[in-house]
Formats: C-alpha cells, sequence, structure tokens
C-alpha cells in the first residue's frame, strides 16, 4: 500500500474540476516513483522519506520550534548513503510533477481548442483577433511579418543540472501520459501504458542524475542540438504554416520569410570562457551544418517516398522534366515517377555539398554541389510549383512545404551564432596590434577621444594591421583566430551562420570601433564602410544603462560608423543585460534603468533614422530579468519592439520551454503573439503618466540605496553570503564550461550574476529578486500619507511596466521560504553576524511583503494567479524537505570536505531544488 507521500492532496481543498487530470496524474507518477522506492531500497527508505515530509510541512506551515527540532533529529540520524537515496526520491518526485504539469497545459489547450473557446492570451489566434478588431487586415499583418525579425537566442549558462539521459526519459514519461489522454485504452493497453512508466521510472531511478565529468563547450554544443530534434526542426516550420494560413484569404497563398530564426552562443560565447577558442568555433559549425544536412537528407528520403507520382497520370513543368533528366537514380521502376526523379536529384546535389564543405574531393560522376541554401530552396520550389500548377496542390502542403521552410530558415548553417567577448580583451588585443606598428602608441593609456579619432583613422585604410611576421600574445593570436574563422563560415555557408558580434560591457564609442577594427583584420568590415556582422553593444551595468544613449548618439553622428549601420539596412541592434544590472542594483533599479535606457534609446534611433532592435539578455529567473515573455515583452514602453526583438534562452529554462515540442511550440508563438501585439495593437508613443515616471524614480533611487547598502556596504556580507548559500558548492557540479566568477575572489563584484541569483534560490530567499522594495514604498508612502498608497495602486493599474514588475515579485515571494531561510542562516559561523543581516533580510521581506498585496489589492501571495498558486503548493512537500537535507549535508560537508558522498548529496540536493522551483531556480 502506498503512503500520502506520493498525493498531492494533502492540506487544501479540490480546487478546479479542470484539475483533477492533473492531480490523477501526479497520483499515478507518484504511486511508481513510491513503488520503485520501496522496491529498490526498502521500507526502512520509504519511511523516512514520508515521516521527514510530514515534519518538514509543519516546519513550513509554523515555523514550528518543536518540528525544528523533530526535523533536525530525523535529519542528523542519516548516513550520507541514506540521505542520498531520500535526496533521490525528493528530487525525482519534483521532476515528474514537472512533466505532469507540463502535460496538463498541453491538455487544457487541447480542451480549449476543441471546444471552441475563445482564443488564449498569448496565442498567434488571439492576437489576430485582437488585429482584427482594431481595424488590421491581412495585408497589413503580412507587411509587419516581412519586417520583422524575432530571436530566441539558446545559451549556456551554468544552471542546467539535468543529463540529456535523463531528459530522453522524462521525455518518454510525458510521451505517454500524452498517448493516454489522447486516446480511451483497452484494459491491455492502460495496462501496458503503466508498464511503460513503470520502466521508464525505474530507468529514471536506476540512471546517475548528475555528470560526472566536467562539461566542455562541445558538450554543451551537443546538448543544445538536442533541442532542434526536439522542437525547432519539426515545430517552427510548421507555427510559419499557421501564420501564412491565417493571413490567407480567398484561397490565395500568403509567403512570408523567415522573420523568426533559432539564434545561439553556445560556441561563440567567449565572454570569461577560456574554452571557447577559434577550434570550439569551427567545430561548433560543424556540427550545427551536418545536423542540418542530416535533417534535410532524411526529409528528401521521406519525400521521395510519398511522391510517387506517375507521368502517364499527372502532368508536371517543364523546369521539372529539366531536373528529372539530370537525376541519378536510374531505376527501372522509378523511370516514370518524375517527382522521386527530381527529390533524387537534390538529393544527390544536397550530398555531393555536404562532402564539399567537409573539404571532400568530388567522386567522379558527381553532381555539382549547391552553392547556397537558397539554390537548393529554388529546386525544392520548382517541385512546389509543379505541384500546385498541376492539379496537387494539397501534396505541396505537407512535408514539402516544411522542408522548403526549414531550408528558409536554417539554411546549411542551422543556428545564427553570435560571438561574444567583452571589451577589455578587445582593447588589449587592439592595443597589442598598434603597438606592434608603432611601438609607444600607448592605445590603453589613451582618453575616450583620442582613441576614437586613432581608431577612425585605421579603419579608413585598407592594409591590415597585423602581420603574420610579428609574433603576439596569446590572447591576440586566439582574438585573430576566432574572427578568422568566423569570416571562413561566412564564405562557406552565408552570412547568417555568424551575423552578430557582441561586446561585453561596452561603455563607450571606441568599443564599437574596436570591433570594426577587429573584423576588418579578418575581412568583414571594409575601409568604404561595409560589414559583413552586426557589431552589439551590450550595457549591463547600471552606469552603463544610464549613458547606452549618449553613447549612441555619438556613435551615429560619426560619419564612419554610421557607414557601416547603414551597410547592414541602416539597422543597429543594442544588447541590454538584465542579470549584471540586477547584481549591481537590485530588482528594482535594474528594472527601471532598462526601462528608461529604452526610452533614450528610442529618441537617439529615432532622431538618426536608424532602426533599433533590442536583445534582451534575459535570464530564466525573475532576479535575472526572467519572468513570463509573454507579459515582459508587452510591458516594454512604446516604440522599443517595433517588430524586432532578440530574447537569451538561458540555462536550465531552455529544456523547460524546448524539450516538449508542444510546449515548445507555444513559446515560439507567444514570443511572435507578443511582438506582434507589442509593435501593433500598443500606441507607439503610450507614454505614462509623468507623475508615474517621476515615482517610480524615487522608488528607484530609494530601493537602489537599500540594496547596495546591503550587498556592497555591509561589513561581513560577503561572508555571509558564502555560509549561508551553496554558492562553493555549485561551483563544484559539472553544470557548465565556464567559471562561477571572473576571477579567484570572494568578491561579489567578481562573481557572475548568474550562480549570485541560482546561490539564492536555492536557500528560497531569492533576495536578488525582491529586495529594498518595501524600503523604497514605505518610505514613498511615509512622504504622502494622505494619497501615497492610492496613487501606487493607479500606477499598479494604469502602468503595465509597474504591473509585470510586482507581479514577478509575488511569484518570486510566493516560492520563497523565511522558514527554510532561517536554517540556512544557521550556517553561518558568526553569530552576530547572522542574526545582523538576516534581521535584515526578515524585515525587509516582511515590509516588501505588506506593501506589495497592499498595492496589488490582494489578501494573499498569487490570489490572482490560482493555477500558479496550486501548483506552487503542491510542491512545497517534496521540495522542503531537499532544502532541510541540504543545510545538514552542508554541515557535514563544512565540517569534514573530504567526504565525497557527502558533497555528491549535496549537488543532488541543488538539481531537485532547482527542478522544484523552475523559473525561480
Amino acid at each position: 500500500m502506498t503512503s500520502a507521500v506520493w498525493s498531492t492532496d494533502e492540506g487544501r481543498d479540490d480546487g478546479d474540476i479542470k484539475d483533477l487530470p492533473l492531480r490523477d496524474d501526479i497520483r499515478l507518477l507518484g504511486r511508481i516513483l513510491g513503488d520503485t522506492v520501496r522496491e529498490q531500497e526498502g521500507d526502512a527508505v520509504f519511511d523516512m522519506v514520508e515521516g521527514i515530509r510530514q515534519t518538514s510541512i509543519r516546519f513550513h506551515r509554523d515555523e514550528d520550534e518543536a518540528a525544528r527540532e523533530e526535523l533536525a533529529g530525523l535529519l542528523g540520524q542519516l548516513s550520507a548513503d541514506r540521505a542520498l537515496e531520500i535526496i533521490r526520491a525528493f528530487s525525482y518526485f519534483s521532476h515528474l510533477a514537472n512533466i505532469a504539469e507540463d502535460q496538463h497545459h498541453i491538455r487544457r489547450n487541447r480542451a480549449h481548442a476543441i471546444a471552441g473557446s475563445a482564443p488564449r492570451a498569448g496565442s498567434l489566434a488571439c492576437s489576430l483577433e485582437r488585429a482584427q478588431e482594431q481595424g488590421i487586415g491581412a495585408e497589413a499583418l503580412a507587411d509587419f511579418f516581412r519586417g520583422a525579425a524575432i530571436s530566441p537566442v539558446l545559451t549556456a549558462h551554468p544552471t542546467e543540472v539535468r543529463r540529456k539521459s535523463t531528459l530522453n526519459r522524462e521525455m518518454e514519461i510525458a510521451e505517454i501520459l500524452d498517448r493516454r489522454q489522447r486516446m480511451v485504452p483497452t484494459p491491455a493497453e492502460a495496462a501496458e501504458g503503466e508498464e511503460r512508466l513503470r520502466r521508464a521510472i525505474l530507468t529514471l531511478w536506476q540512471t546517475a542524475l548528475l555528470r560526472r565529468i566536467k562539461l566542455t563547450v562541445v558538450d554543451e554544443v551537443v546538448n543544445g542540438l538536442s533541442y532542434y530534434d526536439y522542437t525547432f526542426l519539426g515545430e517552427l516550420p510548421q507555427l510559419y504554416c499557421a501564420i501564412e494560413d491565417s493571413l490567407a484569404q480567398d484561397g490565395a497563398e500568403v509567403a512570408l520569410p523567415s522573420f523568426l530564426r533559432i539564434g545561439s552562443w553556445i560556441g561563440g560565447d567567449r565572454d570569461g570562457n577560456p574554452f571557447v577558442t577559434a577550434e570550439v568555433l569551427q567545430e561548433t559549425v560543424r556540427l550545427h551544418r551536418e545536423r542540418i544536412m542530416t535533417h534535410y537528407a532524411d526529409e528528401l528520403g521521406a519525400l521521395g517516398a510519398e511522391l510517387s507520382l506517375a507521368a502517364r497520370l499527372v502532368t508536371v513543368s517543364d523546369t521539372l522534366m529539366d531536373l528529372a533528366a539530370r537525376s541519378p537514380d536510374r531505376s527501372r521502376e522509378h523511370r516514370e515517377e518524375p517527382y522521386r526523379l527530381v527529390v533524387a536529384y537534390v538529393l544527390a546535389r544536397l550530398q555531393a555539398t555536404a562532402g564539399a564543405l567537409r573539404g571532400e574531393e568530388p567522386q567522379v560522376g558527381a553532381l555539382e554541389p549547391y552553392d547556397s541554401a537558397a539554390a537548393f530552396r529554388a529546386d525544392l520550389d520548382i517541385i512546389h510549383d509543379s505541384l500546385c500548377a498541376n492539379g496537387s496542390k494539397v501534396l505541396a502542403r505537407g512535408r514539402l512545404r516544411r522542408l522548403r521552410r526549414a531550408a528558409d530558415c536554417f539554411g546549411f548553417h542551422l543556428a545564427c551564432m553570435d560571438l561574444r567577448q567583452n571589451s577589455d580583451v578587445h582593447e588589449r588585443v587592439v592595443g597589442e596590434l598598434f603597438e606592434k606598428v608603432a611601438p609607444g602608441t600607448g592605445y590603453g593609456g589613451l582618453d575616450e577621444e583620442a582613441r576614437i579619432a586613432l581608431l577612425l583613422k585605421e579603419l579608413a585604410t585598407a592594409r591590415p594591421l597585423a602581420s603574420p611576421f610579428v609574433p603576439y600574445s596569446q590572447e591576440t593570436q586566439s582574438e585573430l583566430a576566432i574572427l578568422r574563422t568566423a569570416a571562413q563560415a561566412h564564405r562557406a555557408l552565408g552570412p547568417q551562420a555568424i551575423p552578430n558580434c557582441i561586446i561585453s560591457k561596452a561603455e563607450g564609442v571606441s568599443d564599437l570601433l574596436e570591433v570594426a577594427l577587429l573584423l576588418k583584420e579578418v575581412g568583414l568590415v571594409s575601409a568604404d564602410g561595409h560589414s559583413a556582422m552586426n557589431i552589439i553593444p551590450l550595457f549591463e551595468t547600471i552606469s552603463d544603462l544610464q549613458a547606452c544613449a549618449k553613447v549612441m548618439d555619438r556613435a551615429f553622428a560619426i560619419p564612419a560608423y554610421r557607414r557601416l549601420v547603414a551597410s547592414r539596412g541602416d539597422e543597429q541592434e543594442v544588447m541590454l543585460g538584465y542579470s549584471d544590472s540586477n547584481k549591481d542594483g537590485g530588482f528594482v533599479t535594474s528594472g527601471w534603468e532598462l526601462y528608461k535606457a529604452e526610452i533614450g534609446l528610442i529618441e537617439v534611433f529615432r532622431a538618426h533614422k536608424v532602426r533599433l532592435r533590442l536583445f534582451h539578455g534575459r535570464g530564466g529567473s525573475v532576479g535575472r530579468g526572467g519572468g513570463p515573455s509573454y507579459d515582459a515583452i508587452l510591458a516594454q514602453p512604446g516604440g522599443a519592439v517595433n517588430g524586432q526583438i532578440r530574447v537569451t534562452e538561458q540555462g536550465e529554462i531552455i529544456a523547460s520551454k524546448y524539450s516538449n515540442p508542444e510546449v515548445g511550440r507555444r513559446n515560439l508563438e507567444i514570443l511572435v503573439s507578443a511582438t506582434l501585439e507589442a509593435s501593433l495593437l500598443q500606441p507607439q508613443h503610450n507614454a505614462p503618466r509623468t507623475e508615474f515616471l517621476t515615482a517610480m524614480e524615487e522608488i528607484s533611487d530609494t530601493a537602489f540605496g537599500a540594496y547596495r547598502n546591503l550587498v556592497y556596504e555591509t561589513e561581513g556580507f560577503e561572508d555571509y553570503f558564502w555560509s549561508s548559500t551553496v554558492i562553493s558548492e555549485i561551483a563544484t557540479l559539472n553544470i557548465g564550461s565556464r567559471p562561477a566568477s571572473r576571477a579567484k575572489t570572494r568578491s561579489i563584484s567578481s562573481l557572475r550574476a548568474i550562480p549570485w541569483v541560482f546561490s539564492w534560490a536555492q536557500c528560497r530567499l531569492m533576495l536578488p529578486a525582491w529586495y529594498g522594495f518595501g524600503t523604497a514604498v514605505e518610505a514613498f508612502a511615509e512622504r504622502r500619507p494622505d494619497y501615497g498608497l492610492s496613487f501606487l495602486k493607479a500606477m499598479h493599474r494604469e502602468w503595465p511596466f509597474f504591473r509585470t514588475l510586482l507581479s514577478n515579485m509575488d511569484m518570486v515571494l510566493a516560492k520563497s521560504s523565511l522558514a527554510i531561510a532561517s536554517r540556512y542562516a544557521e550556517l553561518v559561523p558568526d553569530e552576530r553576524l547572522r542574526a545582523e543581516i538576516f534581521g535584515r533580510i526578515r524585515a525587509e521581506y516582511e515590509r516588501t511583503l505588506k506593501h506589495l498585496l497592499a498595492i496589488m489589492g490582494q489578501a494573499r501571495l498569487l490570489e490572482g494567479n490560482p493555477l500558479l498558486d496550486r501548483s506552487i503548493r503542491n510542491r512545497f512537500p517534496y521540495l522542503d524537505p531537499l532544502n532541510h537535507l541540504q543545510i545538514e549535508l552542508l554541515r557535514l560537508h563544512r565540517a569534514n570536505a573530504g567526504d565525497d558522498k557527502v558533497l555528491h548529496g549535496i549537488q543532488l540536493s541543488i538539481n531537485g531544488i532547482s527542478a522544484g522551483l523552475r523559473n525561480s531556480g
């Protein structure tokens, strides 16, 4: 008999009847997991899990001191081996609950579609319906898509803790659940499905959750490619088909360009990652190319099997017959099947192309390789045109249509790779190049204007600075080799292979010109002002955000740089950093300075007649700028989107969004829908009320002071942070190729923003996502005792930016737990420091909670989002014990650092907590 540990019903009402299938799925998965634990580990482990869960619930609910002591007694008696088993049980339940929730969302979306319900917000159908209501016709919408540029960009930041082996089993479980919900099974089929679930869950239980060796960059690239198999190669062409069909009128087809493309930093982001080299970039390009070529070959094989049309039964175009005559397929059974002959011809040319790109010598009699993906697409178009012209249009709308779209969208390069490097590196490399040709130049010591003058002078010359006969430092050699590899990729695969060069820590115009000069060294920028790549500054600290509009205004005023922008179609991309600005100034100030930066950029770009494309460097968690993408895009200031947007998809969020094809399709659709609505359905000059802007400035100033005072100005805070979180242990996880810090120091300023936020999430404080708000609002209201609160309520009601800011805090505070955080605080050995800092954090949390609820008009957190509220409350019985176990293991590890089993237990708990928190972990 299975214990209550594997249900989620305890301590709450039945909720909406629509959620009954979700609870059934969770019960089923929990029952099977419970049976697996009992069978594999015995009754003692199973009973221990239940005892810990029950006690943890009492502690979480009441902060009961007796429960605290009982919990300490239960956990204190665990051996390292027993702790590992219990952590695995709770961790796997979190993963299984996530699968059940995703499948439930799919189930509910299907139910709405079947019932003919009104389109839901975020769906393409809803956005198109709203457009129609506002008098925007199909042709105007088609024009919008023809000028749009939307791109989710995959990054390999070190917060994804799942292995591909476990992810594959989780996908199998999702597929079984999906099959169960779409059909009424016979008893035999139901039994078979449950047995498959048992096999998959047992396999999960017997598979190591964590990697034993550290990932390389190429490993990260291979992992990133998985999401093309799971989602992008299948679902992205389908989404284009749906959009085109939605815009079609009177049977006439609508053909849209590929405005939605997948970007990637994996293999090209070398900011702080010494392992990204020219060889790694070259291998990344190769892996991308081989994957898309394999996809095309597989699809052509299937297409050839489908198009068995006989020449005596159908008419074909002369152009198609010309291609058929060149086909290498000489089989007798196919000689009267012209479409199959042409598919064989296209496949043979594609294989010749793949061989040529590998550098292989062409075989005797081989067909000519394609010189571009456009030429490949042109041959597919001949098949399409012949089918449509000769009564077989419906055949052209199947696999062939999706393949033609893939050829246009993915080319021969698959992903649009970005290069990224820190401006300090560019400065050193350019300085060395100048010093070698003119000793004593002292580039690094020049002021900004002198640098600009020198760089412009050099950009105007056709000769290169670098010489093959001069020795350079390893850093300079590496940077030039990477850029030469990018130039080689352009020549082989076209400019879409590596279209962007991003400058981290951009502070001035010279940072832009340095990159232009380095690109000129490899032939990607010419002396006459043409650039083959987008040069993109990344403004990430608070001071950088405040200065970014002035920097771009100065850059556009320089004729040489303006010519580079003109060569890119009068479009300029600017990247805004959410994670670093948050770590620098706190959540409130980061959000506000980002908003103001966008307003300033919009004005500057409008004055210079340059189209702005913003690249949002958002993380998965709210502390890194995350939160619902739809709301975030709609909360942008008027004119900030305008059909153009790129957004990073980071770490663990990639798996949660794109490992399931239906969930992935929904997330891609949300990006398109939100971009359309923000561009067409909202006034482009919808500035909020002036008094709202003034109030937000005041609130931000106070919140900034409170955050900076705690994090950067409180003596001993660094010691508190390193003692009360798992930051040290996170560095031991094999979850990414980049180091956690930019330098070997405990300094918070040197720590990367991602492990900073990840650490606070693990201890359930989420501090970077709310700290300072309570103090700021309290001060604002005290200065206006008669109307302060009502004014802030109006801000929340009328201003999407402020409403989204508070909504994200609402979510992270609901996932926080002061009770659990207080136990992490006990890890700080200095009692005085512990009491002082945790006391301040507790007081700020209570202030923030009080004022947030008052402004939002809620009696409790997530009152306005019952679905998320139920989801979070379902998780606490399985999430909280992982925190308690992690705390005990941290004590043991720090007292005896040589015990590998204890460290492994901590690492497993990090995995489980991250899974339980999802987009906040």
